[in-house]
């Protein structure tokens, strides 16, 4: 059974899957940092609908610092957690006819 597998799936070598190393990932992306944080604000799209928070882009554009911190700091912390909230997960389409 096994030669016919290997010829059937074009396989040299079979290894024992239990003999298999299992390593622990790393993270791919790091998290995001100010900077990032910074540049995606300045390219908010002002006049734009907000989301289902209600609050606009333009809340953030023009914000004074602290709003910018707290908002990079709740973002950083989703991140390390890897969760998102619910409320992050919905979005509102409106047809236009």
């Amino acid at each position: 059974m096994e030669d016919h597998f290997s010829q059937l799936l074009n396989i040299r070598w079979i290894y024992d899957v239990r003999q298999t190393e299992i390593h622990i990932a790393e993270p791919l992306v790091p998290e995001p940092s100010t900077f990032e944080f910074e540049m995606a604000i300045e390219k908010l799209k002002r006049h734009k609908s907000p989301g289902t928070d209600q609050i606009p882009a333009e809340l953030f554009k023009v914000g004074c610092r602290t709003i910018r911190s707290e908002t990079n700091k709740l973002i950083t912390a989703l991140w390390n957690m890897e969760e998102l909230l619910e409320e992050w997960k919905e979005s509102v389409i409106v047809p236009i006819y």
